[in-house]
């Protein structure tokens, strides 16, 4: 199973302090490469487009990142395709697996965050109906040079070549967050799925992982060519109390305002401790501790990568660094060890 990390290269202040987006950019690319060096698999970036977050361009990142490294892969996650042009997401990615020697993956999703719609003026009204019509453009651009294709929110396409051509299929991930018609929708056209779960149980997932499966195999695909993966929140210390206190306060502060704006209310420490409990959504404690959640999520939902969320709003760099070293040097070892392999 691979292992890897995601960051939406969060920029809440520390202390009061803001942290500007160049300096978080640049610690961002730091991560990267800490984490080929580990041996880690894949290291993603997620598209936000306020202030409090610093990458609005992944792409640009990552290319960045293919120069400093030589192994991991890249990706996005995620990649907002309901408010993208698909053909110049097509480029920009195909640009970067041809600079990476085919390291480039784009994780496809509808986007929790509704900024980048009025930004590049879409309607929310059309939210769902928008990422169904350019996911299939999306993929359309994966199968041929040539495309013929029409649609209601871009201009239509007449055998017109879209260039850089990459020298595989780039792989095309859809990135869900519970929803079984995204499931569906993904397995019809043969696609990976990456679960975000960020709240609640693991076990919960269950019945997705199945559908998925199940409707790969419906639509004439195998579940071997199409994998799983799961994004969950959590960080890794040397001491399960370490583990808590440096990773309680940026979470719940950032946790507390994403609740305010959503209405969930403010991020207590009791639900902090219930998520970090056995059957939680928190991948957080010791290497061991660590080791044995991701082993589980692999258990009950069969899964072929695991993407830990680190940065759940903006934790001391140092912190971040370290955590990444023991995810690669001590828990994938636990991991693979469980696992055979």
């Amino acid at each position: 199973m691979e292992l890897g990390i995601t960051t939406f290269a969060d920029a809440y202040p520390i202390d009061g302090v803001p942290t500007p987006h160049g300096v978080r950019l640049r610690q961002v690319l730091e991560e990267v490469e800490l984490a080929e060096r580990v041996g880690l698999d894949v290291y993603g970036i997620g598209e936000h487009h306020r202030a409090d977050f610093a990458a609005s361009a992944p792409t640009v990142v990552l290319a960045a990142a293919a120069a400093r490294t030589e192994k991991i892969r890249l990706t996005s996650a995620v990649t907002v395709l309901s408010s993208a042009d698909p053909v110049r997401v097509w480029q920009e990615f195909t640009t970067l697996d041809l600079i990476s020697r085919g390291r480039a993956e784009v994780m496809a999703g509808r986007g929790s965050f509704i900024e980048s719609f009025p930004l590049f003026g879409y309607d929310l009204e059309d939210y769902d109906d928008l990422f169904a019509e350019k996911l299939d453009l999306l993929v359309e651009l994966t199968r041929e040079e040539k495309v013929t294709w029409s649609g209601r929110f871009r201009p239509a396409l007449h055998e017109q070549g879209v260039f850089p051509r990459p020298e595989r299929t780039l792989p095309v991930w859809v990135a869900v967050g519970g929803t079984p018609q995204s499931i569906v929708r993904a397995a019809q056209y043969g696609l990976p799925v990456a679960l975000a779960i960020i709240g609640g149980q693991p076990a919960q997932f269950g019945p997705l992982a199945q559908l998925h499966r199940h409707a790969l195999k419906e639509a004439g695909h195998t579940p071997e060519q199409a994998p799983l993966a799961v994004h969950m929140h959590g960080y890794v210390a040397p001491t399960a109390e370490q583990a808590v206190e440096e990773y309680y306060p940026s979470y719940a502060q950032a946790m507390t305002q994403l609740g305010r704006e959503r209405g969930w209310g403010a991020m207590t420490r009791n639900t902090f401790n219930n998520l970090r409990g056995r059957g939680g959504s928190l991948v957080l404690g010791t290497p061991e501790q660590v080791a044995e959640k991701i082993v589980d999520a692999h258990r009950l939902l069969g899964i072929q990568r695991f993407m830990l969320h680190i940065s759940v709003g903006t934790l001391p760099h140092e912190q971040v660094l370290r955590a990444i070293e023991l995810l690669g040097t001590q828990v994938a070892p636990l991991v693979k060890a469980e696992l055979g392999g």
